[in-house]
């Protein structure tokens, strides 16, 4: 997967294809809330995605609550295609681990 950044328009596209998702200074951003005894699971889960994807995301928990950014070190911390296909990963993981979308 290319390490280009995304242009205006294919973020723009990226992101309706990933509701709760922002794109910011610091990258792709978004939140999620689940119990606190479900975050391990979901952690070890996108810590597995990540290894596979070759491709890390900075992530923050703070009581029920984890934040997920990622950018592309390799594109000067650009948004690229890897960043948006990590995201699309990381939604359904928190999907499937009883995680909802936070306004953070």
């Amino acid at each position: 997967m290319s390490a280009s950044p995304l242009s205006s328009s294919e973020l723009d596209q990226a992101l309706g294809a990933l509701p709760g998702w922002t794109a910011g200074d610091s990258g792709l951003t978004a939140a999620f809330t689940s119990d606190r005894s479900a975050l391990p699971a979901l952690y070890a889960a996108v810590a597995a995605a990540e290894d596979e994807a070759d491709h890390h995301a900075d992530i923050r928990i703070l009581y029920g609550t984890v934040t997920f950014t990622l950018n592309t070190h390799d594109a000067g911390g650009a948004i690229t295609a890897r960043d948006t296909a990590l995201a699309s990963r990381i939604t359904a993981l928190a999907a499937e681990h009883g995680a909802e979308r936070s306004e953070r």
